[in-house]
């Protein structure tokens, strides 16, 4: 019972480390995309069609 007890309390800290890494991480911006807006502007935007109603 006390193998269970201490593996849990290691599984919470180690768990707990890797929240905390990751939440470093998107605070420092690690994740922060750079590389698609220089390219926004080789994109294809979508055709609009023109399509106008009769009233008559």
């Amino acid at each position: 019972m006390k193998i269970i007890l201490f593996l849990i309390i290691i599984s919470i800290i180690v768990a707990g480390s890797f929240l905390a890494a990751f939440f470093w991480a998107v605070k420092s911006g690690q994740y922060d995309d750079d590389y698609t807006p220089s390219l926004r502007i080789l994109l294809d935007d979508d055709i609009k069609e023109n399509t106008k109603q009769n009233n008559s």
